[in-house]
C-alpha cells in the first residue's frame, strides 16, 4: 500500500509498505480522508521520531474485522481516534482521560496518511464512531479536532453569554469560534497576524477581528463594551500572543492555553494580577471519547460548519504539498488528504 513518510515539514515522501495484518479484536480500515493537523507540522515535536507516517484525523471504511468484533461489520463508514484511554485508571476516574498512560501510548498502525490502517482492540471498542449516511468522509475528519475544542471549552468552564477572545485564528482558533457561536457564547473577538485567517474568523462567527499588533487590551475594551474578555482562548504558542492573552483577560476570567509552546519555554506571569483579579488558568490536551462523541453529534446536526473550513483537498501523492501549505500558514485553513486518490 502507499503511505506518506514524514522526514520533515518539507520532505514528505510517497513510499510503499505492506498492508497491516489484523488479529483478534482488531479491524482493518481503508482510509478515505485524513486532515493535516497543526501538530503534524510542529517539526520540533515530530523530527526526533522521523521518519514516520503521521495522520490522526481520519475517516474510512472497514474492510476486515477480526475474531470477536461484533460492534462493526465490513462496509461500515467510520471515524477513528488514535489515542484512547483505559477508562479505569486514576486519571480516567478523575475525569482526566487525556493524561492516561494508555491514551498516550495508543496510536494507529501505521498512521492516517496511508491507504489502510490497523485498529487495536481498545481503538475498536472506545475510539471508533459510525458515520451517518448524510455525513461526508471529509466532514467526519473533524471529529477528533472538534472534540479537542469541546474539551478545551469544558476545561475553561465557558458559559453562554460570556465574551471570548481567540488569540490565533488558524484551524484551532476557528474551531473555538465556531463552537463558541454554537454554544451561545456572547461577544466573540479574534486576532491573528494573517488577514486571510481573520476573514475566515469573521465568516465563522467572530463579531470583531484585528491583526495581532493592533489587538491589545485597549482594542478589546473598545469593541467589548469597555471590558476585557471573560475567556481568552490562546490558540498559538507564540510568546507575544501569550503576553497578549495575559493582558486581555477580565477580572474573574479564564485563560485557556489551548496550543503548546516548545518544551522548556518559561512564561513570566505577574502572580499579583492573577491572584488579585481571580484569573483562572486552564489547559487542555487532546480529546476523550465523550468529547469525540459530542463532536460527531454537533457535526452531524451542522451546528459547527466544519465543511466551510476546508480549503484544500489533495491526493495521497500530493501530501507533501499539503504539509507545506499547513507549515507555511499562508492562505489555507484545513487541508484534507484523500487517501485513495
Amino acid at each position: 500500500m502507499r503511505v506518506t513518510m514524514y522526514y520533515n515539514n518539507h520532505d514528505v515522501r510517497l513510499e510503499e509498505q505492506p498492508v497491516p495484518k489484523i488479529g483478534p479484536g482488531e479491524m482493518l480500515v481503508r482510509v478515505e480522508a485524513c486532515g493535516i493537523c497543526g501538530s503534524d507540522v510542529m517539526e520540533w515535536y515530530r523530527i526526533h521520531r522521523a521518519p514516520l507516517v503521521l495522520g490522526h484525523e481520519l475517516t474510512g471504511q472497514i474492510v476486515e474485522v477480526g475474531a470477536g468484533v461484533d460492534k462493526y461489520r465490513v462496509g461500515d463508514r467510520v471515524a477513528c481516534c488514535h489515542h484512547v484511554p483505559c477508562n479505569a485508571c486514576h486519571y480516567c476516574l478523575s475525569g482526566h482521560h487525556t493524561v492516561c498512560d494508555t491514551h498516550r501510548r495508543t496510536n494507529f498502525d501505521p498512521g492516517g496518511f496511508a491507504e489502510y490502517i490497523r485498529l487495536l482492540p481498545i481503538q475498536v471498542d472506545h475510539g471508533t464512531y459510525l458515520l451517518p449516511d448524510d455525513l461526508s468522509y471529509e466532514e467526519g475528519t473533524f471529529v477528533e479536532p472538534l472534540g479537542c475544542a469541546i474539551r478545551g471549552q469544558r476545561m475553561a468552564h465557558m458559559q453562554p453569554g460570556q465574551s471570548l477572545l481567540v488569540v490565533g485564528s488558524g484551524i484551532a482558533g476557528l474551531l473555538q469560534i465556531g463552537l463558541a457561536r454554537a454554544q451561545g457564547m456572547g461577544f466573540i473577538m479574534a486576532t491573528d497576524i494573517n488577514d486571510y485567517r481573520l476573514a475566515a474568523a469573521r465568516r465563522l462567527g467572530a463579531d470583531a477581528t484585528a491583526r495581532a499588533e493592533d489587538a491589545g487590551p485597549d482594542w478589546v475594551r473598545r469593541v467589548n463594551g469597555g471590558r476585557l474578555a471573560d475567556v481568552v482562548a490562546l490558540c498559538t504558542g507564540a510568546g507575544p500572543a501569550i503576553a497578549q492573552a495575559l493582558a486581555s483577560v477580565e477580572r474573574g476570567g479564564t485563560i485557556l492555553f489551548f496550543a503548546p509552546t516548545k518544551p522548556g519555554v518559561i512564561v513570566p506571569i505577574e502572580m499579583w494580577d492573577l491572584w488579585h483579579n481571580e484569573v483562572s488558568v486552564a489547559t487542555c490536551y487532546s480529546a476523550a471519547p465523550a468529547d469525540a462523541t459530542l463532536a460527531l453529534e454537533m457535526i452531524r446536526h451542522r451546528r459547527v460548519p466544519v465543511g466551510e473550513m476546508i480549503t484544500h483537498r489533495l491526493g495521497l501523492a500530493e501530501a507533501g504539498a499539503g504539509f507545506g501549505l499547513v507549515a507555511d500558514a499562508g492562505e489555507s485553513i484545513k487541508v484534507i488528504i484523500e487517501c485513495q486518490c
